[in-house]
């Protein structure tokens, strides 16, 4: 037997076996490419919600502090000033002195869009971005509900976040609902 030359060995692939070769390593090709791209999106999507839950925590958080805070001072001072679902005007008087002052002793929380915003004074700051819902739910002493801000003396917070810039087809997936109970303290 002789050895054939390394031309020969290619001249005797025929057209219909390259071409079955090329369908069969586009096909693993492909299969791999779908498999990195579904993990990439897990990966993409996991991360967004892990960004979500953190953001809806400390903004819980931080306004959960203040709930509880409002109405501190010396003098009698009205803990809170509006009480609506998606709104909430609390005053602290942080001097002693018996008088609200507009600025850092009314604070507003409030969904504007898809944003939760913190208003002390200097304008509503924007806290959580991505926010689809906030709900707040108010309870007087017997834990009846309220819609009179002076007989206010817990409240619910339900805040719901999704990842900001998330695609609307997977946005809710990512979604995070966060809830507290909080008492005022000082009522």
């Amino acid at each position: 037997m002789t050895a054939a030359a390394p031309g020969a060995t290619l001249a005797a692939v025929t057209l219909t076996e390259l071409l079955a070769a090329l369908a069969v390593v586009g096909l693993v090709v492909g299969g791999v490419l779908a498999v990195t791209d579904s993990g990439h999106r897990a990966h993409a999507d996991g991360a967004a919600r892990v960004a979500a839950q953190q953001s809806a925590r400390i903004a819980l958080e931080r306004m959960a502090r203040e709930i509880r805070q409002a109405g501190v001072g010396f003098a009698p001072v009205d803990a809170i000033a509006v009480a609506e679902p998606e709104r909430i005007v609390l005053h602290l008087d942080h001097d002693g002195d018996g008088v609200i002052a507009p600025t850092r002793e009314t604070v507003t929380w409030r969904r504007a869009g898809r944003v939760l915003r913190r208003n002390a004074g200097g304008g509503a700051q924007p806290i959580v971005n991505g926010v689809a819902a906030l709900r707040l739910d108010y309870f007087d002493v017997d834990g009846r509900p309220t819609a009179v801000p002076g007989e206010v003396r817990s409240v619910a917070i339900a805040l719901t976040v999704e990842a900001d810039g998330a695609p609307r087809d997977r946005a809710a997936r990512t979604a995070i609902t966060v809830t507290t109970l909080v008492r005022l303290r000082n009522r």
